[in-house]
């Protein structure tokens, strides 16, 4: 288990795991003197950690404007950045660019100004909403967990000599089989296949389904036009054509290819 997924687990029942500020006010709203992990308004900064997390995860802005002011303010800013900074990839789909935003925002509140006063609380408010905003997914952690059920699985079959509850999408990944374009000059079962600038060209460097833009596609036809490998015009053809959406790693057979 990761450190700070241990510290998690605590709770915060163990006040020797906390790291408060050390200018932080030390009493909370009530001006009672605070717990080792409570909050300025006397909640556990566990807890409302978790309720940060979970309210980005189900888009709730108001809630993770608030967890986000409560940890800021109560001298917890170290942990809030370091949550927020998971969160981009465990609660959100991938590409979304609030990942830049909220490192942005950390430096504003921490090296530009302090992070529990006003403009400190702001950008974790700020960073907290664009999160909440973002698109929310566990893809991130489903595929992590997948293909580690998956490696247990191929093992165990392995023992048994049966077939696996469940496998890597790719299968076995050999040359000949879906994937079979993959094992070109950068591999060695390439090179040993003998496969050099005409099939990469022809095969490997293919994009798609939304294909190659006007200008691209006008470049590497010239490429290879120009290139030493006399590419045939059913070769140049298939290396600017999308990849068919419904099948993706369809390739052809080119006779003269080497």
């Amino acid at each position: 288990m990761a450190d700070d997924e241990s510290r998690q687990t605590t709770f915060g029942a163990d006040g020797e795991l906390s790291d408060r500020d050390p200018d932080a006010d030390g009493t909370d709203d009530f001006g009672d003197p605070k717990d080792a992990d409570e909050t300025d308004g006397g909640y556990n900064r566990y807890a409302v950690s978790s309720l940060l997390q979970k309210a980005v995860r189900r888009s709730d802005e108001e809630v993770a404007a608030w967890a986000a002011w409560e940890l800021a303010r109560s001298g917890f800013a170290w942990n809030l950045w370091e949550r927020l900074h998971l969160y981009v990839v465990e609660d959100l789909a991938a590409g979304q660019e609030v990942a830049l935003l909220v490192d942005r925002y950390e430096t504003l509140a921490t090296d530009r100004w302090e992070p529990n006063e006003w403009r400190g609380r702001l950008c974790a408010i700020h960073a907290a909403l664009a999160c909440a905003r973002a698109r929310s997914s566990r893809e991130g952690p489903n595929a992590d967990e997948f293909f580690g059920n998956a490696a247990a699985a191929r093992a165990e079959a392995r023992e048994t000599g049966e077939a696996p509850e469940a496998d890597f999408p790719v299968g076995e990944f050999e040359p000949g089989g879906e994937y079979d374009v993959a094992f070109d000059a950068h591999t060695g079962e390439g090179s040993r296949l003998g496969r050099g600038a005409e099939f990469f060209k022809s095969h490997g460097a293919r994009v798609g389904p939304e294909g190659e833009g006007d200008l691209s596609a006008r470049w590497q036809r010239l490429n290879m036009a120009l290139h030493e490998v006399d590419f045939s015009g059913a070769q140049i053809a298939h290396a600017i054509d999308p990849v068919d959406a419904d099948d993706r790693w369809d390739e052809p057979s080119f006779d003269d290819e080497g």
